[in-house]
């Protein structure tokens, strides 16, 4: 039966994708909360979304090595982090927590890219223990979410009434995007988003190419950076602003300072730039109605590679929902940069409620970002709303 479970106290089974999923969660995040020791739960549980000051907590997000908020792996034992993967792995789909564990697993390969030299006010710079776990609320209640998030990785979901109603934010980054294993084979964690994204632009016509393309040179990275919400208007956000906060350490906000002046540099963006490739409304592109057959198929799939990172179960919903005609119909593609293999880009892909956005541009275009975003339930803004509307007391 596809999206069900049975539920563990009344032994039903809960056929709705959402709350079947919502139910999953449930069961991993209690066990690993029963797991954790007092100190340890005061770091790993937080106030429930219901609450204002929590619920700025709860969107607040990252994608740098900054502190996530929550508690880390490093600070859990070994059964206490097989329990929080749990939870990690209730929300993803097969291929969509292979891809999440092995961007956890690159710290390593990039620290040694690094030179082992990086520390981000912290003992180790990259560090695949630096991934933080936290839950908002109590499971099982009203109303309640959980969060993982470390260098790359930021995953978002929150429940209302026992059903899964957000995924969204959902970012997935890899440095090195690309790096050899032995025998010759790449490791690319995000190659296929990137594989099929070039070839659709690719099988543009010259008028297709000349609607598509967005500018001639990549911006250097996401353009709705780690924003709680997106609006008309929104220009990237520069690396000082991706941060928990500054550094004590005047030589590592200097640092974030130079980092962000290379990116330009390199992408050759001015202010001028920056406003060409903002998130409009209408967005910018080519409309998926000026596709072909062929090419609005490559799109459809690509969506569904951003969509499937989540629960199986709820990949359905969202394939289902993207696929129609008419929502596609309203869906644009827009393409920035060179179309080589070892060529900085990104492109975007942007419908009235779809907002998804990949950058490979840094460290010679080894360096990538990808975010989906449901710009009608990220956080679930709205249901939360409309749950404290009908629940006020």
């Amino acid at each position: 039966m596809v999206g069900s479970v049975q539920d563990p106290v009344t032994s039903s089974v809960v056929t709705d994708p959402r709350q079947a999923v919502a139910a999953a969660m449930e069961g991993a995040a209690t066990a690993w909360l029963a797991a954790l020791a007092a100190d340890q739960r005061g770091d790993a549980l937080f106030d429930s979304p219901l609450l204002p000051d929590a619920d700025a907590e709860r969107v607040r997000w990252y994608y740098t090595p900054t502190d996530h908020g929550g508690l880390a792996l490093r600070h859990q034992s070994a059964h206490q982090q097989s329990l929080a993967m749990q939870l990690v792995a209730s929300g993803l789909s097969r291929a969509g927590y292979a891809t999440v564990s092995t961007v956890v697993g690159l710290e390593n390969v990039l620290d040694q890219v690094e030179g082992w030299t990086a520390r981000w006010a912290r003992e180790r710079g990259r560090d695949p223990g630096l991934y933080w776990i936290r839950v908002f609320g109590v499971p099982g209640g009203p109303v309640w979410g959980w969060r993982f998030g470390g260098h790359h990785i930021s995953l978002n979901n929150l429940i209302v009434d026992g059903r899964l109603v957000s995924t969204t934010p959902c970012f997935i980054g890899a440095d090195p995007a690309s790096t050899l294993l032995l025998g010759g084979a790449p490791l690319r964690p995000l190659g296929g988003i990137e594989d099929v994204a070039r070839n659709l632009v690719r099988s543009f016509t010259a008028e297709q190419r000349k609607h598509a393309l967005l500018h001639e040179s990549a911006i250097s990275d996401i353009v709705s950076g780690n924003r709680a919400r997106v609006t008309h208007g929104d220009t990237m956000m520069h690396m000082q602003d991706l941060w928990r906060g500054q550094f004590e350490d005047p030589a590592l906000n200097k640092l974030v300072d130079d980092i962000d002046e290379r990116a330009e540099q390199a992408s050759g963006y001015t202010e001028a730039d920056h406003a060409a490739l903002a998130i409009t409304v209408p967005p910018k592109g080519i409309c998926a109605r000026d596709l072909d057959s062929t090419q609005r198929a490559d799109l459809r799939r690509l969506i569904a590679l951003y969509t499937g990172r989540v629960a199986t179960a709820m990949t359905e919903l969202h394939f289902a929902r993207y696929a129609t005609d008419a929502v596609l119909d309203v869906t644009w593609f827009g393409w920035a940069g060179g179309m080589a293999p070892d060529d900085p880009h990104y492109y975007r892909i942007q419908g009235p409620d779809l907002l998804i956005e990949y950058d490979n541009t840094q460290r010679q275009a080894n360096h990538a970002h990808a975010i989906w975003r449901d710009l009608s339930a990220d956080f679930g803004f709205d249901t939360l709303a409309e749950h404290r509307k009908h629940h006020s007391h």
